[in-house]
């Protein structure tokens, strides 16, 4: 008997999906005060729209570019006062994919720095790999040196593991970002649990 071919995640070139031309700006959901992307209290923003369309996605609605609604000012607004409570860790952007919605995650990631500075952690999950990032756009680059932490990586079916810390497959990474930035290296972070 044959064996059935394994479907994998689609993979860009460097450059080959850009926000400018793919984002509608458009927010799948908002989750304030949650417990389970990534560490402490945290306020998650799902972006609409993805193209590595990873078979077994647990979010596949959001790979739509238009699922959900525009992000809005008052949206931005609602985000920025439930991060301000004493309790909220930080910020966590997923999707979809923020590496292809940067006009979004830039502006709300700007205007938290402006009112807390750096008092408040950034997290984000994507698709792409570390590797990958260092070759690509402005924006993208952009958005990685403003985060903290980054899950990267496309989700593989054949690699699921529901026992890892804040991942799905044993291929992605929890990367200290600015860690590796500074070291020109992949630095984990340091809390991870083997």
């Amino acid at each position: 008997m044959p064996e059935k071919a394994v479907k994998l995640p689609k993979n860009p070139e460097p450059g080959e999906w850009r926000a400018a031309d793919l984002s509608l700006k458009y927010i799948a959901d908002y989750k304030p005060f949650n417990f389970v992307d990534g560490e402490g209290v945290r306020c998650s923003l799902y972006v609409s729209g993805c193209r590595f369309a990873c078979p077994g996605c647990y979010n596949a609605a959001a790979q739509n570019f238009h699922y959900g609604q525009p992000y809005t000012e008052e949206l931005q607004t609602q985000i920025l006062n439930d991060l301000g409570q004493s309790y909220v860790q930080g910020l966590t952007l997923l999707g979809g994919e923020p590496f292809v919605n940067t006009q979004v995650c830039l502006q709300l990631i700007d205007a938290l720095h402006e009112r807390f500075g750096h008092t408040k952690d950034i997290w984000s999950w994507t698709g792409y790999t570390w590797d990958e990032l260092m070759q690509e756009t402005p924006d993208k680059l952009e958005l990685l040196s403003k985060i903290d932490i980054l899950v990267d990586g496309r989700f593989l079916l054949a690699k699921k593991d529901l026992t890892l810390q804040f991942r799905g497959s044993s291929n992605q990474r929890i990367i200290d970002v600015q860690k590796s930035l500074s070291q020109n290296k992949v630095v984990l972070w340091d809390k991870l649990v083997k």
